[in-house]
């Protein structure tokens, strides 16, 4: 039965305040104005008799006089596989493409069961050297995309997205400037990846609370394919845009902040959305890729420093490369040398280990110290290393970046300086 109520009163920002008894969290409602146009809401805070609902729409129009109708039920979201190639706002409206009607499902829901969950044993490949060969990117993973500011997260994504082995992708976009929500529109058109693309977009002038529901309807779709059977990846862009609208709503509650202003909850609402990263026994997958801005470059401000607590590791963008130190994938080993090329394991540890000490024969000649034979040989595979691997213009698969990684060793190092098992060289050098 629904319940209708009037006298509206408060409205702050797309909240509205009013006293009833009866709805629960989460309740959806409708605001009917004078001119009998209608804007969904859902109830967010209740405190006692007084219900505070939040207005997916613009709150423009509403006055203290308007109706209240509590509709005794929670928001569902329209989904099927027709809806594959389409754009939805981010309150689920249809922007673009084909809108589902005939499967409703509950937004928002808890994760999954653990005794439900596989552990993790296959890739996901992107074609970028520095995530498939260094930190492999595993299906069921949650992982943030950290960004250092003037870097471009969009065209990673945008690139992910396309060369990625996925079977449906699904991007969450928030916070989104026009050139970026066209960019991955058109990028999805020419890639010819449209066609298993689904794209909720909250752009930064859309109302606020849009940006806190995009994850949740890009991971309640992405579950449904998952269930299906599908591979699903979910790449979110920005985070900072999800916890700064939280911030605001809560500001708006009148909520006592926490560290530098964003609400003491902060580490639960970014864990309810990277917990839903799964690998279904006996079904599909949700891989989450998030991109988060790192503010002002600082690792220790609440959203990054929160977010590593959560996530299985992270990559480190910067404006021209995916830094190899401090990317880390935790759940690498599940994989390499498992699912992948058994000279995987070996090959990057020994790369990396020379990039580091080549880095080191860089600062020594900064410095201007005589350099030995060795600090020449490891200055020529820094070089390379950067350019042929570092360098976001690089774009091949896996296993062709083990063998240029062979040929990179052979072309600077003589094979007993290269420090791998030598059982493990003398296959691969003579095979070069």
């Amino acid at each position: 039965m629904q319940v209708k109520k009037t006298r509206i009163e408060n409205i702050r920002g797309n909240l509205i305040t009013l006293q009833a008894v009866g709805p629960a969290m989460g309740e959806l409602a409708e605001v009917i104005r004078r001119d009998t146009t209608r804007s969904l809401a859902s109830v967010i805070r209740i405190d006692s008799d007084r219900v505070t609902l939040q207005v997916f729409d613009s709150t423009r129009g509403i006055s203290v006089n308007d109706e209240v109708v509590f509709l005794r039920n929670t928001f569902r979201l329209g989904i099927s596989e027709d809806c594959l190639g389409s754009v939805f706002s981010g309150s689920g409206k249809l922007k673009m493409g084909v809108d589902a009607t005939q499967d409703r499902i509950e937004v928002g829901r808890p994760s999954f069961n653990p005794m439900k969950r596989r552990m993790p044993s296959l890739m996901i490949r992107t074609n970028l050297p520095m995530i498939d060969m260094f930190n492999t990117f595993v299906r069921g993973q949650k992982i943030p995309l950290f960004c250092s500011p003037g870097s471009k997260p969009v065209e990673v994504l945008c690139r992910i997205a396309n060369q990625t082995d996925a079977d449906v992708v699904i991007i969450g976009g928030m916070g989104l400037t026009q050139t970026q929500y066209e960019k991955f529109i058109q990028n999805a058109r020419t890639s010819g990846s449209l066609n298993r693309t689904i794209f909720y977009a909250h752009l930064a002038t859309d109302p606020v609370n849009e940006a806190v529901m995009v994850p949740d309807l890009a991971l309640a779709a992405a579950e449904y394919f998952a269930l299906k059977g599908k591979n699903v990846l979910v790449l979110l862009t920005d985070m900072v845009a999800f916890a700064d609208a939280l911030k605001e709503i809560a500001i708006s509650l009148d909520f006592v902040p926490a560290n530098r202003g964003y609400s003491s909850d902060l580490y639960t609402q970014l864990a309810m959305r990277y917990e839903k990263a799964v690998e279904i026994e006996g079904n599909g997958a949700v891989t989450i890729l998030a991109s988060t801005t790192l503010p002002a470059n600082d690792v220790t401000h609440p959203i990054p420093d929160l977010t590593g607590y959560i996530t299985e590791g992270q990559f480190y963008l910067n404006v021209d490369c995916i830094e190899p130190f401090g990317s880390l994938s935790r759940l690498k080993q599940l994989v390499i040398g498992k699912t992948t090329r058994t000279d995987h394991g070996h090959l990057a540890n020994a790369m990396i280990r020379l990039y580091a000490d080549a880095l080191k024969a860089k600062e020594r000649d900064r410095m201007g110290f005589k350099l030995s034979s060795w600090d020449n040989k490891l200055l020529k595979y820094q070089q390379l290393f950067r350019s042929k691997f570092m360098s976001l213009d690089v774009n091949i698969p896996l296993e062709e970046a083990l063998d240029l990684g062979w040929r990179m060793l052979s072309d600077c190092f003589e094979k007993e300086e290269v420090g791998i098992k030598k059982e493990v060289v003398d296959i691969h050098w003579v095979l070069l």
